[in-house]
């Protein structure tokens, strides 16, 4: 298949550092190239791929410097290139949101939307009723609740490369934190957590800056802690060791969450995963064999007393099972395929084998 990948402009595909949504295009754009497909992945120069790369600003926007004051001028842009070649595509693939959608609903050819957002945001739905028919695929069937009237056409969880992180059979000494500081990831959570069970943490955390005052007001003075060590914004080459030592990963997550990209990963090195139950977290993490799902600072820190009782190779096996890229990228064909059968539109018939066995 001719399959065109449209990537958002805020980071390189691959992401230098933080950036769930680019690494994913990544992933995926990389196994359909190893699946045989033709791919052209619109993106940052940046970017490194093997598909064909069109790109469509020489940096991902949030580090240029100077900073770029108005992205939305850049994906402009972007849109203008995808759809003045979107007849050269047997699909498009957006992972922009809603930004296209006035544009992909004109287009005579085939196009398919990853959600990867919150949903629950009050003005999404009066935007989206006016692009009810056009096919949508949610990350977690927990993401589609707000929304549910959508055209959602399958449930396609994400995936990381079988060999992106190794196996580390014997667990560490540390509780681990990895994402961005915000209110919603819950890092305080996490401090409470290591202080209540005694068990150092270290932190690995982008701030972004709409969440600077947060972290100033918030969680820096939480820092103090003897127990927490900061690390800062890694990248991919150093998340295998951080997560891959560490005796758990806390997830004590405070909003529905989408996916959570980052327990998989965790899973991948064999480290389990202690998080609140809230959005996808249940889909993910098998409660007792995986991780523990729980409802309170206390009980967490009874997990991770609890957390020897896991067994770290059933963690990778889980992952090998059900989160790979290579499983993510063929249920992506199989629902590329039935949509061009189909034509531009769907009929709302969901293809529910496209999502991870359980």
């Amino acid at each position: 298949m001719k399959i065109a990948q449209i990537s958002p402009l805020y980071e390189s595909v691959p992401p230098k550092g933080y950036g769930g949504i680019e690494r994913i295009v990544s992933y995926l754009t990389e196994e359909l190239v190893a699946l045989g497909h033709e791919v052209t992945l619109f993106a940052s120069a940046d970017s490194e791929t093997k598909a064909r790369l069109v790109a469509v600003k020489e940096a991902g926007l949030r580090l240029q410097s100077p900073p770029v004051r108005d992205p939305i001028i850049h994906h402009v842009h972007l849109l203008e290139m995808v759809f003045a070649a979107a007849a050269e595509y047997d699909i498009l693939h957006f992972h922009l949101d809603y930004l296209h959608l006035p544009f992909a609903k004109r287009c005579s050819g085939v196009s398919v939307t990853t959600m990867h957002g919150r949903l629950d945001l009050p003005d999404l739905a009066s935007l989206f009723v006016r692009y009810q028919e056009m096919p949508v695929v949610s990350i977690s069937d927990a993401q589609r609740a707000p929304l549910g009237w959508l055209n959602w056409c399958a449930t396609i969880h994400h995936g990381i490369p079988e060999k992106q992180y190794l196996f580390h059979a014997k667990p560490g000494s540390y509780l681990a934190f990895l994402g961005r500081i915000s209110p919603e990831k819950g890092l305080d959570r996490a401090i409470a957590i290591a202080t209540e069970s005694g068990i150092p943490l270290r932190v690995a955390a982008k701030i972004e800056k709409s969440d600077y005052e947060y972290f100033v007001s918030t969680i820096k003075p939480l820092l103090q802690n003897r127990l927490v060590e900061f690390i800062g914004e890694i990248g991919e080459k150093e998340k295998d060791e951080f997560l891959g030592n560490a005796l758990a990963l806390l997830f004590p997550i405070d909003w529905p969450e989408p996916f959570g990209l980052v327990m998989i990963e965790s899973l991948a090195t064999g480290t389990p995963v202690i998080a609140y139950p809230n959005g996808s977290v249940p889909e993910i993490i098998e409660d007792g064999e995986t991780g523990f799902l729980v409802e309170s600072i206390a009980e967490a820190a009874r997990a991770v007393a609890r957390v020897h009782s896991l067994k770290r190779k059933q963690c990778r096996e889980t992952f090998e099972r059900r989160f790979t890229a290579r499983r993510m990228a063929q249920d992506h064909v199989a629902l590329y395929h039935r949509l061009c059968s189909e034509g531009t539109k769907s009929d709302g018939r969901e293809l529910r084998v496209v999502k991870s066995a359980a």
